[in-house]
């Protein structure tokens, strides 16, 4: 008897689990269990342990599916027990030891890092922090460009904002190292450059796939072709 993994779905930066909305329903047509938590965006180790948690406390088997910054998440929560695949989604696939900053650094900036706006939050002791959104009249071209003007418009009034101390953050762990992992590059990707996402791929040997005219939303815009993806480590890992 074969027992089916739960799909955790893991949204990035200047998103929302909502993201993930055409892929969940395509996943649940299909009879595939699926949560799609809220990921904190405060920091790589705390996020990856309260994504790892998530997993832990679903009964059976686990494959861990991140979007954007959620597959540094997912490529450091997946080392937990239960984890049985990983899929990235127009992500990056740092190694273990390394930054986002280091791996973006190896290729050429994509228009997103010339295009954020700063913003502080309150943290301990009376401090505060950097956290960046896209600003609003760029979003459509960096982040969903493949998708309609009038959903790009709530996506950009609604994006989720990112600690910026996560791009000095080094990964505590790969957990593709030792799990099978699934990729798909956006091919129009503006918010990470498709070539750091084909490098992160390949060194990690996943099975990859590549949709020429993706945005970064290939969630949103392509949520066939991502579920998909998703389905084919589902089948090869239960």
């Amino acid at each position: 008897m074969t027992t089916t993994p739960t799909v955790l779905l893991v949204h990035g930066a200047f998103a929302d689990a909502g993201s993930w909305s055409g892929v969940v329903a395509e996943l649940q047509n299909h009879g595939i269990p699926v949560i799609a938590p809220p990921n904190p965006l405060r920091g790589l180790a705390s996020d990856a342990a309260y994504i790892a948690s998530v997993a832990a406390q679903v009964e059976g088997p686990v494959v861990l599916v991140g979007h954007s910054y959620g597959g540094a998440i997912i490529t450091v929560a997946g080392t937990a027990e239960n984890v049985v695949g990983l899929v990235y989604i127009a992500a990056y696939v740092p190694e273990e030891g390394e930054s986002l900053g280091e791996l973006q650094g190896r290729f050429p900036l994509s228009p997103l890092v010339s295009n954020l706006k700063q913003w502080t939050y309150p943290v301990e002791g009376g401090e505060t922090a950097v956290e960046v959104t896209i600003q609003a009249e760029a979003f459509p071209g960096i982040f969903a460009a493949d998708v309609p003007a009038p959903v790009t418009k709530a996506l950009a009034v609604s994006q989720r904002p990112l600690a910026t101390s996560v791009f000095d953050e080094p990964a505590a762990a790969a957990a593709w190292q030792t799990k099978p992992s699934w990729a798909l590059v956006a091919g129009a990707d503006e918010a990470i450059n498709p070539e750091v996402e084909r490098f992160g791929a390949k060194r990690a040997g996943a099975t990859t796939v590549e949709l020429e005219g993706a945005s970064h939303a290939v969630a949103v815009s392509r949520p066939k072709e991502v579920a998909d993806l998703i389905r084919d480590a589902v089948r090869a890992t239960s």
